[in-house]
């Protein structure tokens, strides 16, 4: 059969090179938003206590990823979240501090993982094997639980940057540059939480 213009590649099935139990899901959430740290969590789930609807953060709405994280957090044998500052992104570059925040995250579990499952198509280079399984998220359970915690994590931050600037609407749209945070960027400047090395962040800091 082949598949019609414009419907979705079906990915091939989900081979995993590990047999054991301390296998860690890893995903971030934060590469495009002008602001704020970049999020990464790591999750080793518990196959005795298994937690039913996990999947993409993304197609989640938030309460039922709020409730998700509750119990990812009282039944996984061991979670993590870490993260890379604004600074750390605009010194290192979106790409190498999101990976210095998955080893981060994979470095704070107890107990330690043995083997990695990492959304995307590169690994982080940590020293434990693993693999990179793109949409992961919405392929292996593990993935899915991290970037839960992750998404969870980080918009909460969102929340708390909000309640302190309330007229950039960061509650709406999480810092990723919608029309809205770019005319508050616009008109109200750029704030320390905001990331220098971004196109329209760099473009509003060369007007002062």
């Amino acid at each position: 059969m082949t598949r019609q213009r414009g419907a979705p590649r079906e990915l091939p099935p989900l081979v995993v090179d590990y047999r054991g139990e301390r296998l860690a899901g890893v995903d971030e959430v934060g590469r495009g938003p002008l602001v704020g740290a970049v999020v990464a969590a790591a999750v080793i789930l518990d196959p005795a206590r298994p937690i039913e609807g996990l999947t993409d953060s993304k197609a989640l709405p938030a309460r039922r990823r709020e409730a998700l994280d509750v119990e990812i957090r009282e039944r996984a044998l061991a979670f993590a979240v870490a993260e890379a500052s604004p600074a750390e992104v605009d010194a290192l570059n979106i790409y190498h501090a999101t990976h210095l925040a998955m080893r981060r995250a994979i470095d704070a579990l107890a107990p330690a993982a043995e083997y990695l499952l990492v959304d995307g198509n590169r690994l982080p280079g940590h020293h434990l094997p693993g693999q990179p399984v793109v949409k992961g998220d919405a392929r292996h359970p593990a993935i899915a639980a991290a970037s839960i915690l992750a998404k969870v994590a980080r918009d909460a931050q969102m929340l708390a940057l909000d309640a302190r600037h309330p007229d950039y609407g960061f509650a709406r749209h999480k810092g990723y540059p919608t029309r809205e945070h770019l005319a508050a960027l616009e008109r109200l400047g750029a704030l320390p939480e905001h990331r220098r090395s971004f196109a329209p962040v760099k473009r509003q800091l060369a007007l002062f």
